[in-house]
């Protein structure tokens, strides 16, 4: 069989036949087997990656910066072979092992497109920067009212609960701030914002009747409570090293939490070092009956059958997997009657960014570390159009003091200078609503293939007008608001990075009520082949201006239980 297996059930392993199939164990394939195997169906997880068990596999967790070659810096040499995954800021020597090298999976750049990979048991959960915002109402009713992308088939009153649900397992952290357009959700004691922030976030105020600045939710357990502790996880400790993995589970990822507990159930077969080829369709059944896997080191080929389908591989390999999923009755990819798949791949905008210093506030500082920012709520076209671009942008920043003197010394009165706190320095970033369009898609090649055999992806996604004129509101309404704060030397720049460098990309598989122009129905089921569901981020009809892990989260969990109780009823 295909890589390593974690035998927890033997039986329904040696037959290669399961309930349901999971292909991806990241931040929504966890998810998935978690509800799955709950509710007791027998699931196979099929990760393309190794194996790396929470705990176990956490090689620099612990390491200090001397315990490095180059001290956490990345070598010239890797810098130059890998000059995609480089440019992301995780990408680090401590980190090196988590990420996939750009010659490991190669493909097309018909437009420069960043894309950031994780091929390991938990992918990128073991890697997010753990920010987590809800959808509101006013997102999943924007296509409608705005006039882009399709209708949403769902509003924010069926996923609340989804929301709910996810956040009370995974531990979220946070203020009830009662931003309409940022709900508030179920959180664990908030972090602190510094003086310096919390100055900034009232002058806001004072100035702004449409915005304010809260603290950042994140899924970083500042007080466990008793289901964290169930899992196995700790309080966070602040040490500003999550990408490395977290010895005490301080964070949520698949690895800590959701695989874990499915393998507590004895219902989860783990199946690891597996490259999904494609999905087979029976046509004379009318549905899919399995998965072909390739083994990532042999190239052997094996097939698996299940009675549902989840495909969570992350945005654009789901694309992948379900257009190389051909059969007569879908020769242009699985569930592709609308000719859609692969279109309206889109992504959040990070191109702006802003920095000032503070004269101010000498004698306060912070101590510490902390897991997140603080941010600024969307408060552009929230409630209407009120801008010459559609939709909206938040804005995250932080503040804090470097070293006193950054000059060349020596002897005693240099070390006590450079032990001086120096002046307070602002950075600010933006996260904005990119809009899908037709023309950003992705799809495969006709000629170049992977090492299993796969076509490869060509990525052709780019900005538009729309996006640049989002930019340029940010880096001048993030000014004023610093100016306003009393902040000088205030500098902004767009930094043109490539989109995927933001890792939030999203579509291509997206849902919608009508089967002519979307993929998947509000269950998140491909109109045309009821037993695939597909709930990671290919999923979405639109981007919103939030983080999107905790929406591809909460759509999972309702996915998957929708699933049970279809699967109960005979329906699929």
């Amino acid at each position: 069989m295909p890589g390593d297996t974690l035998h927890i059930n033997n039986k329904a392993t040696s037959q290669n036949t399961f309930d349901a199939i999971v292909i991806g164990s990241g931040i929504s394939g966890g998810w998935a087997a978690k509800e799955l195997c709950e509710h007791g169906l027998k699931t196979l997880v099929i990760e393309r990656g190794r194996n790396v068990v929470h705990l176990k596999d956490y090689p620099t967790a612990l390491k200090n910066p001397w315990d490095f070659p180059h001290r956490g810096e990345l070598p010239e040499e890797v810098k130059k072979n890998n000059p995609v995954v480089s440019r992301c800021y995780a990408f680090r020597e401590p980190t090196l092992h988590f990420f996939v090298k750009d010659n490991d999976h190669p493909y097309v750049q018909e437009k420069p497109f960043d894309w950031i990979r994780g091929y390991q048991v938990g992918g990128k959960s073991l890697l997010w920067a753990r920010q987590t915002q809800r959808w509101s109402r006013y997102e999943f009713e924007a296509p409608a009212r705005d006039g882009f992308a399709v209708d949403w088939p769902i509003r924010y009153e069926e996923m609340a609960p989804w929301y709910s649900h996810v956040e009370k397992f995974a531990g979220i952290s946070g203020n009830k701030d009662g931003v309409p357009n940022l709900p508030d959700g179920e959180f664990l004691p908030p972090w602190e914002l510094n003086c310096v922030e919390k100055h900034i976030g009232e002058k806001i105020k004072e100035n702004y009747k449409d915005r304010q600045v809260i603290i950042g939710r994140c899924a970083n357990l500042t007080k466990p409570n008793e289901i964290h502790l169930q899992q196995g996880r700790g309080q966070c400790q602040a040490r500003s090293m999550c990408e490395r993995g977290c010895p005490f589970g301080g964070y949520f990822s698949s690895n800590s939490a959701t695989i874990p507990w499915a393998a507590k159930t004895g219902n989860l077969t783990l199946q690891t070092d597996s490259v999904v080829h494609s999905i087979i369709y029976d046509e004379k059944k009318d549905k899919a009956i399995g998965v072909r896997v390739i083994d990532a080191h042999t190239k052997k080929e094996t097939e698996y059958f299940a009675r549902i389908i989840f495909v969570n591989a992350a945005c654009l390999n789901t694309n992948l997997v379900l257009l190389n999923s051909v059969s007569n009755r879908f020769p242009n990819g699985l569930g592709n009657d609308s000719g859609v798949l692969g279109r309206f791949v889109a992504f959040h905008n990070y191109r702006g960014s802003i920095s000032a210093t503070y004269e101010g506030f000498e004698d306060g500082y912070y101590y510490g570390r902390r897991p997140t920012q603080a941010f600024i709520p969307s408060f552009r076209n929230v409630f209407k159009q009120q801008t010459d671009f559609l939709r909206g942008y938040l804005g995250y920043f932080g503040a804090w003091r470097g070293a006193g003197n950054g000059e060349d010394g020596i002897g005693a009165n240099y070390k006590e200078a450079i032990t001086e706190a120096g002046a307070w320095e602002i950075s600010m970033g933006m996260q904005g609503e990119t809009i899908p369009k037709y023309e950003n898609h992705v799809r495969l090649s006709k000629d170049l293939k992977d090492a299993w055999g796969i076509p490869q992806l060509i990525t052709s996604v780019g900005y538009d007008e729309n996006d640049g004129k989002m930019v340029k509101d940010f880096l001048e309404q993030g000014s004023e608001m610093l100016e306003k704060s009393g902040c000088k030397n205030i500098s902004g720049r767009d930094n043109h990075q490539a989109p995927g460098l933001d890792i939030h990309e999203m579509g291509g598989v997206r849902m919608g009520k009508d089967p002519k122009t979307s993929l998947l129905n509000k269950w998140n089921q491909l109109h045309a082949c009821k037993n695939v569901f597909v709930t990671d981020g290919a999923c979405m009809t639109s981007v919103g201006n939030q983080n999107p892990s905790l929406t591809f989260m909460a759509i999972t969990a309702r996915a998957a239980n929708h699933a049970v109780e279809e699967l109960k009823k005979g329906n699929i």
